[in-house]
């Protein structure tokens, strides 16, 4: 039996969940609404309070969707209740970030600057140039939002120069060496 599949999901006060035919759960909270469909084969029950997925049988799809599924509606009321965020960091001279309205500015050292503009459900803020913060209620989103903003700029291994998520350790490389 899957150890994250069989844990039951408890609905914060606030927090409404409809689960509707073919598996479409809504997730209505106090930070706004998620929906998304599920897979069919799996039986989603809401008792009391609590949300419940059991799986049919034990066929190898079915043990990889039971904790998948769990995970996917526990991210969605964590979301709609806390919400997500993830935090980068810029390194490098010269480097920055300026933030207007729904653009996000970054200079990285290329002879252009580089303009993102957020996605929707998503919200930037840039402290102090060198600081940005994605958050929004959805967990992909944020996360695919916050590594497309990386991939602008990967750190480098010689110097740590580029944009890094706040948690990432960089590797670091021992540059060249003189003759002997």
């Amino acid at each position: 039996m899957s150890r994250i599949g069989k844990m039951p999901i408890a609905i914060p006060a606030g927090v409404t969940v409809e689960i509707a035919e073919n598996n479409k759960v809504t997730v209505k909270g106090p930070k706004g609404t998620l929906e998304r469909v599920l897979p069919a084969e799996l039986e989603i029950k809401n008792e009391g309070g609590e949300i419940i997925v059991n799986r049919p049988n034990d066929l190898k799809r079915m043990k990889s969707l039971h904790g998948l599924t769990r995970t996917l509606i526990n991210n969605m009321v964590v979301g709609v209740t806390a919400g997500y965020k993830k935090e980068l960091e810029i390194n490098g001279t010269g480097y920055r970030a300026a933030k207007s309205g729904k653009e996000l500015t970054l200079t990285l050292g290329y002879s252009h600057p580089v303009i993102m503009i957020d996605p929707e459900g998503i919200t930037t803020e840039v402290t102090d140039q060198l600081k940005i913060t994605v958050s929004g209620i959805d967990k992909e989103k944020v996360g695919q939002y916050a590594a497309e903003i990386r991939d602008k700029k990967r750190p480098e291994p010689y110097k740590g120069k580029g944009i890094k998520y706040a948690d990432e350790v960089i590797r670091r490389k021992a540059g060249k060496t003189g003759k002997k």
